[in-house]
């Protein structure tokens, strides 16, 4: 097989949205533009997100708004994963609670199940995800929902989402309210739990996908979790000291700077005596801590230095003391490449 560039051996993009292909209303650089060429190779693309909030045509509108190729059979969103949970839970036609916006209520409609807003209609279930005119009235409904015996289903439990302002509470943050209130936990269809990655392959029907995402206790856990291969772009939450300090199951497969790199070969990081090199950088773990010298690229320098960090570790995480003196000399506090 062919494989000269990252994306060879993939037929499926399984892409997540904030961070990886905008940021609030904007592109993330180089998204659009690594994601049509990637449509024109044949290779299927899955929008995969956690936000509930909206509906996979009102997605598929911005991105086609920002110049990447989507329609809203392309969107796999946590609203439609949750809403296929209840359903194999509870009745045809039941009444479910939605705390959240019109992507939850859209995907439990598709799902045969009755969107309400008030604990007086019975509801068996209550359905929570983001929105942005969530408001005290629907937490105080679903914690009365839930105190009465309801299924309670959160979208996902992202503790923050990022935006062109920075990140903002997610839904993980606001789920706590009716969790803490009732003393019932969720459960949650979102990244990284396996339902969401199983209606993205019922969707998609890929036979060789790959992750792509910003964040390692989602994205890349999700994949690690699905047993497929990922991608972490550094557009978006994760930073390069994130990457060094990941646990096992947060360790992507692939680093990159951004979706561009789908389209350039990926460098072989080598062990090469007591240290792991990557294009022109070299990576050691020595009396306890990394060292990184050379030059190049910054992100084949995270690269080589993921290596080395990763196999000193073991299957632990590495302690940031040990690693950000080097990071901080050798590389730029956020590993990026315009264009």
């Amino acid at each position: 097989m062919d494989t000269n560039t990252l994306i060879d051996p993939y037929d499926t993009l399984l892409l997540d949205l904030d961070g990886v292909v905008y940021l609030g209303r904007d592109p993330v650089p180089a998204a659009p533009e690594a994601l049509s060429r990637a449509a024109e190779r044949g290779v299927r693309l899955a929008y995969v997100t956690n936000n509930a909030s909206r509906t996979p045509a009102a997605i598929a509108q911005h991105l086609r708004a920002l110049g990447a190729p989507a329609a809203a059979e392309d969107v796999v969103t946590s609203s439609q994963a949750a809403a296929r949970l209840v359903a194999e839970r509870v009745e045809p036609g039941a009444a479910v609670l939605v705390v959240g916006g019109m992507g939850l209520r859209t995907a439990l409609r598709a799902h045969g199940l009755r969107p309400v807003s008030t604990a007086l209609d019975g509801p068996v279930a209550v359905v929570q995800g983001i929105a942005p005119d969530l408001s005290y009235g629907l937490l105080a409904e679903g914690t009365l929902a839930v105190r009465g015996g309801a299924l309670f289903v959160a979208a996902n439990a992202d503790s923050t989402m990022p935006t062109g302002r920075g990140e903002l509470p997610g839904n993980g943050s606001m789920i706590r309210v009716i969790a803490t209130a009732t003393g019932v936990s969720p459960i949650v269809a979102g990244k990284p739990e396996p339902p969401l990655h199983r209606e993205s392959m019922l969707r998609t029907g890929s036979q060789r996908p790959l992750v792509v995402g910003d964040r390692l206790d989602t994205d890349i856990e999700g994949a690690t979790n699905a047993g497929v291969d990922s991608l972490l772009v550094l557009t978006g939450v994760a930073s390069p000291l994130d990457v060094l300090t990941a646990a096992p199951r947060h360790r992507p497969t692939y680093v990159a700077a951004d979706l561009s790199d789908l389209h350039r070969p990926y460098p072989e990081v080598r062990r090469i005596g007591d240290g792991w090199t990557c294009e022109g950088w070299t990576a050691r773990w020595e009396e306890g801590a990394l060292t990184l010298e050379g030059g190049g690229e910054p992100i084949d320098g995270l690269r080589a230095a993921s290596a080395a960090t990763w196999e000193a570790a073991g299957e632990g995480r590495a302690d940031e003391d040990a690693v950000k003196a080097a990071l901080d000399s050798a590389l730029s506090p956020r590993t990026s490449r315009s264009g």
